[in-house]
């Protein structure tokens, strides 16, 4: 007779095995959820860190940027002021060699009062007196040799001074030098980017080097080398402004009121001069703010069409999402998402609108200041060349007893003129 054979082992119940199917449906959801908060995590950090590194080396780009032009800036205000001292030493070269000249000059006179004194000495009996000639001879002996005497202190004054310029000279070039360097390697830095092939990884990269300075040490040293330079220039023009005194004095009284004169109009070409240089500055400073905000305002038109795209991409998934069907056509965290992404992305363009309004003024503005710029310009050209007529017409003054060759003009630097119509005495 036929008998059932019955597995060995062990035997589950009917609740056990939908009691298992359960188990393993929900660790699958659980694992699903997990999975799926690891991932949104995952992407909102790549977001995040995405973003943050854009803004990182953005920023690290603008202080880069920014630090370019003001060691720029310092750098063109270091190269005017070594042109300006290399032409002040230069003037003040001519100066010391005119009352170098000028001392030798004395010596004839010198030797004429000695040999009348001398002649005067042969005289016999009765005419042996001590008369007003003599006197007015031993009183031109002395004078001659006051003159003289003050004339050896001007040139030793205009040696101490030429060495006190040539050591501000050399402090300046040094500092240009270091200045030229550093532009360059900031330079080099802004041109780094991931596709490059020169970067790597560094030893200790964010180490402070040995010798660092802080920020205020660095621009207080440009500064002083500047004001030291511009403060033994003036000393410079100040000198030969006396020492063109002190060989005028050997002239009469008109000659010194001449000389009083076109001191006066050097300094107000100096002084014009100035005024031209730094409405030159302030016009290439607006050039390249004008250039800049040019480039803003397209970046903000791209900006807003990238926006207005977005905006018509929410939009339309907005209108798509209308035509669910049935229940489906509910409020969910989609339709409140899209709702808030559009009003976001309407508040931006209003933003960016307001802001490209608002730049575009700003632009307005800097080619109307530009206008008055240029047009100042203009009116400073046109007094500096009437100035350097005036000069010229001044030539007829020259009084050629003392062959008085100072080259004072060299004092007003008029660098932007033609030579042809600088002065000289």
């Amino acid at each position: 007779m036929a008998s059932l054979s019955v597995k060995p082992g062990q035997r589950f119940t009917l609740p056990d095995w939908h009691n298992n199917s359960l188990l393993i449906s929900a660790d699958a959801e659980q694992q699903r959820f997990n999975s799926h908060h690891i991932r949104q995590q995952g992407r909102a950090l790549r977001n995040e860190t995405g973003n943050q590194a854009k803004w990182d080396e953005q920023n690290s780009r603008t202080q880069l940027k920014d630090r370019i032009i003001t060691v720029d800036r310092w750098r063109e205000a270091l190269a005017r002021c070594l042109a300006d001292i290399d032409l002040e030493i230069d003037a003040l070269t001519k100066v010391k060699e005119a009352a170098e000249n000028a001392l030798q000059a004395k010596n004839l006179c010198l030797d004429v009062a000695i040999e009348c004194l001398t002649l005067r000495e042969s005289r016999r009996d009765i005419d042996v007196v001590r008369d007003p000639v003599e006197e007015e001879l031993l009183k031109e002996v002395k004078v001659i040799e006051k003159t003289k005497k003050e004339l050896q202190q001007r040139v030793d004054d205009a040696f101490r001074q030429l060495c006190l310029l040539k050591e501000a000279r050399q402090q300046l070039i040094s500092d240009h030098k270091h200045k030229v360097e550093a532009l360059e390697l900031d330079r080099q830095c802004m041109s780094f980017n991931p596709t490059s092939g020169n970067i790597s990884f560094k030893v200790n990269p964010t180490r402070i080097p040995y010798g660092s300075t802080a920020l205020s040490e660095w621009e207080q040293n440009s500064r002083c080398n500047k004001e030291n330079a511009e403060a033994e220039m003036k000393a410079s023009v100040d000198l030969r402004g006396a020492i063109t005194l002190t060989i005028a004095q050997t002239n009469n009284e008109l000659d010194a009121q001449r000389i009083a004169t076109e001191f006066a109009l050097r300094k107000r070409m100096r002084d014009m001069e100035a005024a031209l240089n730094e409405l030159r500055w302030q016009e290439q400073n607006t050039l390249e703010e004008i250039a800049e905000m040019e480039e803003e305002i397209r970046q903000l038109e791209e900006d807003i069409r990238k926006r207005t795209l977005d905006l018509k991409v929410a939009h339309t998934r907005l209108e798509t999402r209308t035509y669910r069907p049935h229940i489906e056509l509910c409020r969910d965290q989609a339709q409140y998402g899209l709702t808030d992404e559009v009003q976001q992305l309407e508040g931006a363009i209003r933003a960016l609108q307001q802001k490209r309004t608002e730049s575009q003024d700003a632009l307005d503005a800097l080619y109307r200041q530009l206008h008055r710029i240029r047009t100042d310009i203009g009116y400073k050209t046109n007094s500096l060349q009437l100035d350097n007529k005036c000069m010229d017409t001044r030539r007829k003054l020259v009084v050629p007893v003392e062959k008085f060759d100072p080259e004072v003009d060299a004092v007003n630097r008029s660098r932007d003129l033609p030579k042809s119509s600088q002065l000289e005495l």
